[in-house]
Formats: C-alpha cells, sequence, structure tokens
C-alpha cells in the first residue's frame, strides 16, 4: 500500500489549493480515504473522508464549507480542495487508508483510530 499526497505549497490567506493523494498496491475503489492534517505541537486532526463508490462524505467542523473532497477511481486519486484557507489551516496534511470495515459517516469527521495506512504528508502553510 502506497500513498503519495502532492499539491501542498505556500498561499495567502483566504487563497486555495487542491491536494492530490494518488494511492497503489490496493484495489482504490473498495477502501474509504481520508484527509487528516497536524500542525505543531498538537495531535494528528482527521479532517474529510469519502467512500470507495458512493462518495459519500465527511467533514470536519473546522473545514466544512470551505473544503471539499473528490475522488477518481480510473486515476486512483482523490483530492481535497480548500478554499477560504486560513492561517490556522497551516498544517502537514496526509491521507490515509481505512482499515477493514472502516466507514464515513456524515455525523463525524474520520478518527486516526480507523485508518492502517498513512501517506508521508505535505506541507501547507497560510500565511496571514
Amino acid at each position: 500500500v502506497q500513498l503519495v499526497e502532492s499539491g501542498g505549497g505556500l498561499v495567502q490567506s483566504g487563497g486555495s489549493l487542491r491536494l492530490s493523494c494518488t494511492a497503489s498496491g490496493f484495489t482504490f475503489q473498495w477502501w474509504v480515504i481520508a484527509w487528516f492534517r497536524q500542525a505543531p505541537g498538537k495531535e494528528r486532526e482527521g479532517i474529510s473522508c469519502i467512500t470507495g463508490t458512493e462518495n459519500s462524505t465527511s467533514y470536519s467542523p473546522s473545514v466544512t464549507g470551505r473544503f471539499a473532497i473528490s475522488r477518481d477511481n480510473t486515476k486512483n486519486t482523490v483530492y481535497l480542495q480548500m478554499s477560504s484557507l486560513k492561517p490556522e489551516d497551516t498544517a502537514m496534511y496526509y491521507c490515509a487508508r481505512g482499515a477493514t470495515y472502516t466507514a464515513c459517516p456524515n455525523w463525524r469527521p474520520p478518527s486516526i483510530v480507523d485508518y492502517d495506512h498513512f501517506g508521508r504528508g505535505i506541507q501547507v502553510t497560510v500565511s496571514s
């Protein structure tokens, strides 16, 4: 299992970025994929997830209305479109594959205990 994030960088407050997570080594469409982030000195936070084929999604309250997750199963890729970025969005962003039978209920953000493979992460920095 391999997950590789791309698309991070430096952006001004109010700007946008699109992160990509490209997967290999497993049947991509069968698995829930999530995005997490971790700021210095803070715990890793689940921010969004998407199911394999139904494209059901969930978001953390901290990003609802600003971030949008999507996937293209023909490209083995999940995207995170981030808009109206704030300095507090600055963090390392990680994509992750859910463990067996992991769901993506729309009433709560993803929990780290439900995911067993993570990418190396990519830095997003939002300047004020």
